[in-house]
């Protein structure tokens, strides 16, 4: 074991960065979970009166609060399930593209929009779904009246869905094209000679064979179940959609930030970050009964 890990002594002081890192970004920060537990005072610090629970119960009690979970979920399933469906869909299709300069011509142009923040693209939204945008417009002139995608309460969370899955949907259509790569092609010359058709080369070995890397990346997902995208909402939504599209993080947010109460803010992020923990942990379990595939 000793000569083991001298033979990777490189491999092990190269981490030594990324440790400090988490450390000191993802470890130290618990100390300050304790003002969740406090009337947290500035002025006083970690000395502020110690309150229990009673953050947590003001937090639950409030019908806002019950309205922010509702939209984390829903928004979260609906994104965690098309981005997994779409870019299965979608690397299925571009792996019967023949042509090689087409498929890494379409293959790059859906993976790029991956590499840019909310930031960037939620000026691009506004420039394409704003009141003014390039799709109103396009409405205008077939005489549909302008659609207020940003503004509406009951069309903004879908909004918020189809543009999230759009973003990141090449990052999971390289994935699953790595995954279709590893296939044997002999059990596709196999299921030819058989008679299989390539529909039903795609039911009955492709889809099997891709399940393991489905099933990884669904538990990958369920950690974030209770995300639903600050970076997204935060940079696209106004007062007028805080009844469906405001969640977790965002009134997060309002309360340390804007109002400043920063205990019951901390009380809602480790309230988040418990469901978050045991939803991977239980994902994990039902990836290893349900499919056989062990994650750790």
């Amino acid at each position: 074991m000793l000569r083991k890990l001298y033979r990777q002594r490189a491999y092990h002081l190269m981490l030594i960065p990324s440790i400090i890192v988490v450390f000191i970004f993802s470890y130290m920060p618990f100390y300050g979970l304790v003002i969740a537990f406090q009337d947290y005072n500035p002025g006083m610090g970690f000395n502020s009166p110690w309150v229990g629970m009673e953050n947590f119960e003001h937090v639950f009690r409030q019908p806002n609060f019950l309205r922010t979970i509702w939209n984390t979920l829903y928004m979260s399933v609906f994104k965690i399930i098309g981005g997994i469906v779409v870019p299965v869909i979608f690397a299925l299709l571009l792996n019967e593209v023949v042509r090689t300069r087409f498929k890494r011509t379409f293959q790059t142009l859906v993976y790029i929009p991956n590499f840019l923040s909310w930031i960037i693209m939620a000026g691009i939204m506004i420039d394409i779904l704003g009141s003014e945008g390039i799709v109103n417009g396009f409405l205008g002139l077939l005489g549909v009246q302008p659609v207020s995608f940003l503004g509406n309460p009951s069309i903004f969370p879908w909004t918020m869905i189809v543009t999230d899955i759009w973003k990141g949907f090449g990052f999971g259509t390289v994935v699953y094209l790595a995954a279709l790569t590893s296939i044997d092609p002999g059990l596709y010359e196999a299921a030819l000679i058989d008679g299989a058709k390539r529909w039903k080369q795609t039911l009955y070995i492709t889809l099997p064979l891709l399940t393991p890397t489905i099933i990884l990346m669904s538990v990958l997902a369920l950690g974030n179940v209770l995300n639903a995208g600050f970076d997204q909402i935060y940079n696209l939504y106004s007062p007028s959609v805080y009844e469906t599209g405001d969640i977790i993080d965002t009134y997060v947010y309002r309360l340390g930030i804007q109002q400043a109460q920063y205990s019951v803010a901390t009380a809602v992020g480790l309230f988040k970050s418990v469901v978050s923990t045991i939803m991977v942990v239980l994902s994990a379990v039902l990836a290893n009964k349900v499919a056989g595939y062990r994650i750790f």
